[in-house]
C-alpha cells in the first residue's frame, strides 16, 4: 500500500472510508487501477486535506462533547492539577492536604457559631421605643419571661428598654419618643459617668440583635440585666452650683 494509503486508512475512521468507496475514490485506496497500470500514488498534503474535509462532516460529530462539557471537563482538570501539586507541597501528601483542609473549616465554624453573622451596620437610626408605652417593671417582666424561655435577643431588648424607662421616671432622662439606645446611653453618661462605658457597651448589645442581625448570648442578657439593677442603685453625679461657694467668699472678705 501507499503511503497515501496507509495515512487515509489511519486518520479516515471506517465510516469515512466506507464513504469514499461509495463514492468511487478507490483508486485512492488501491494498490493499482488494473493489473496492467502503475501503483496510483497521491502526494501527502492532498491527501491529508481529504482526510480533514471528511471528517469535518457533521455526521462524525454528532456523539461530540458540547461545549458545557469541555469547559466542565478542563475545570475538573485543572482542578486535578491543583490538588495534586498541593498535595506533592504538603507534608502527608493527600493525606496532609485533607487535614489541613478539614483543621480550616472546622476553624471557621467555630468562629461562625461563636460571633453570629457579621456585623452590618443599621441602614437608620431606628427608635429604642415602640408606640405602646410601658412602664420599667413591665419591660423588666418581659425581659425575664423572654429568659426563662432562653429567647434572649427579645430578652436583651427589653432589658434594655426597662434600663432607660427607669431612667426617664426617674427624670434622669427627658421623655423623648424617638430616642435611640445609641442616644440614650450618651445622655445617660452624662448624668452617670461611672457606668458611660457599660451604658455604651448595653447600646452596642441592643443594635447588634435589634439591627445588626446578631443573636444575643445569656451572657449579654446578665450584663445589661446587672447593669440595670446597678443604676437603679446609683446617684446622679450633681453639677456643682456656684451659689454653694458664693457665701463663703463673701464670708471669707467679711471676715
Amino acid at each position: 500500500m501507499s503511503p497515501a494509503g496507509e495515512l487515509l486508512t489511519t486518520a479516515l475512521p471506517s465510516a469515512a472510508i466506507q464513504t469514499l468507496l461509495r463514492a468511487g475514490d478507490t483508486s485512492v485506496l488501491s494498490p493499482a487501477r488494473a493489473a496492467d497500470e502503475p501503483p496510483l500514488t497521491v502526494p501527502r498534503d492532498p491527501a491529508r486535506e481529504a482526510a480533514r474535509r471528511e471528517l469535518s462532516k457533521r455526521m462524525y460529530h454528532e456523539d461530540d462533547p458540547s461545549l458545557f462539557q469541555r469547559a466542565l471537563d478542563a475545570f475538573w482538570d485543572w482542578l486535578d492539577k491543583l490538588l495534586n501539586a498541593a498535595s506533592t507541597a504538603t507534608p502527608g501528601g493527600t493525606l496532609g492536604l485533607v487535614v489541613i483542609i478539614l483543621a480550616v473549616l472546622a476553624v471557621l465554624g467555630a468562629l461562625w457559631w461563636r460571633l453570629g453573622t457579621p456585623r452590618r451596620q443599621p441602614a437608620s437610626s431606628a427608635t429604642l421605643f415602640d408606640d405602646r408605652p410601658r412602664s420599667a417593671a413591665d419591660h423588666r417582666a418581659a425581659a425575664e419571661a423572654h429568659a426563662a424561655q432562653g429567647h434572649w435577643n427579645q430578652a436583651v431588648q427589653e432589658r434594655m428598654r426597662a434600663l432607660v424607662r427607669a431612667l426617664e421616671e426617674r427624670a434622669l432622662l427627658d421623655v423623648r419618643p424617638g430616642r435611640t439606645a445609641d442616644e440614650a446611653a450618651a445622655e445617660a453618661g452624662r448624668a452617670l459617668p461611672a457606668h458611660t462605658d457599660r451604658l455604651r457597651t448595653a447600646a452596642r448589645d441592643f443594635d447588634d440583635v435589634t439591627y445588626g442581625g446578631r443573636s444575643a448570648t445569656e451572657q449579654s442578657y446578665h450584663r445589661i440585666a446587672e447593669l440595670d439593677r446597678d443604676l437603679e442603685r446609683t446617684k446622679p453625679q450633681l453639677a456643682a452650683s456656684s451659689t454653694n461657694t458664693a457665701p463663703n467668699t463673701r464670708q471669707g472678705a467679711a471676715e
